[in-house]
């Protein structure tokens, strides 16, 4: 008799459950500072909870389709209705959707790093091999490598994903990259997480009426402040967005973060004060740190800031022990670009800036 280890899928073997350690500590220790998530650290609104509370009390029925917030979602983004949206379990279940549609063992994924590593925990899922192409870091700055995208395109290749801003460095890639590898006619995933911080006007969703290979994602649990309710969606062609619905669990999304979405997506007052507040603790993290010698202050157009120290001689890891003496969760990235110094605050309260910003300056030896 076989043991049940020879019936799994050879590429599934000893895929380990995901767990986020630093946001079970924070479970576990709620007198922590969490600003190592990319979380909103500002509640859901008034207005948000109504609409829970409200569809909490009607949890005995099964949901819909979601036809009136995909609708929303449509009307929000100038396309023509729900047809041209799906919705899932935070834009996590919207990515193992869309790779299932595309993905056979064997075939390429084409991402740009650093980046969400979603990507990659949902493409080995599916046996696929995972190309990374890396930014490139000069003059202080992460740039975007689109021609370093098109020239990993291969026969394989069966879904190109640009993260836009990028996590984790926060910034944009210019339209006409976007356009050009859209040109390919490679199926291209456009993860705007963050896009609500800029504004819609820096979003490509206008790709999506000219090419139908052209998938757009985002999430509610950045700028709408809503990580813990798990709401995301795509945006795309209509026989596209047909396609991948045929992949959904039916009732992928229930009833309370549905219309608890519907809720946030009308609250345009209450995403305003949120967009503010971390654009506004951006600028002031960011003004904070330029007069300190050797530490790389990446610009960000998200709820989140890339440091390298490096060049000052600093480890980002050391950073993030001081850190966590003081009760304050950051996240090191990993080494990269020949430098250890790395390491990522998510923006929180406006005490838990001020008191990032002392941390970092303390660990520099900066006077605060």
């Amino acid at each position: 008799m076989k043991k049940i280890e020879e019936y799994y899928v050879p590429w599934v073997k000893g895929i380990p459950m995901y767990i986020s350690e630093h946001i079970e500590l924070a479970w576990r220790d709620p007198s922590l500072h969490r600003m190592m998530s990319n979380e909103n650290p500002v509640p859901p609104s008034e207005k948000v909870v109504e609409a829970m509370v409200k569809y909490a009390k009607m949890a005995n029925r099964y949901p819909d389709q979601g036809l009136v917030v995909r609708s929303k979602i449509a009307e929000i983004n100038g396309l023509d209705g729900p047809q041209n949206v799906i919705i899932g379990n935070g834009s996590s279940e919207v990515y193992d959707n869309i790779f299932r549609m595309f993905i056979d063992p064997g075939e390429e994924v084409i991402q740009h790093t650093p980046c969400f590593g979603i990507y990659k925990l949902r493409g080995v899922l599916l046996g696929a091999k995972m190309v990374s192409v890396p930014m490139i870091y000069k003059d202080n700055f992460l740039h975007f490598d689109p021609e370093g995208i098109l020239n990993a395109i291969t026969d394989k290749t069966k879904v190109i994903v640009v993260a836009n801003p990028n996590n984790p460095t926060g910034n944009f890639m210019d339209t006409k990259h976007f356009i050009t590898i859209a040109e390919t006619g490679i199926p291209f995933i456009i993860d705007e997480a963050y896009i609500e911080y800029a504004g819609l006007s820096m979003s490509q969703v206008a790709l999506t009426k000219k090419y139908p290979n052209v998938l757009i994602t985002r999430t509610l649990s950045k700028a709408y402040g809503l990580a813990g309710m798990r709401f995301g969606y795509a945006l795309g062609s209509e026989a596209v967005i047909k396609q991948i619905s045929g992949s959904l669990l039916p009732w992928n999304v229930g009833i309370i973060p549905m219309w608890g979405a519907l809720a946030a997506f009308e609250d345009t007052e209450g995403l305003a004060e949120r967009i503010k507040y971390n654009n506004d603790e951006i600028k002031f993290i960011t003004d904070s740190f330029k007069d300190i010698p050797g530490l790389v202050t990446l610009p960000s157009a998200a709820n989140y800031i890339l440091f390298d120290g490096g060049a000052a001689g600093k480890k980002g890891i050391d950073m993030v022990k001081l850190a966590e003496t003081k009760g304050v969760i950051l996240r090191q990235n990993e080494a990269m670009y020949g430098s250890e110094g790395w390491f990522r605050v998510t923006i929180g309260s406006k005490e838990e800036n001020r008191l990032f910003v002392s941390l970092v300056r303390e660990f520099f030896g900066m006077k605060n």
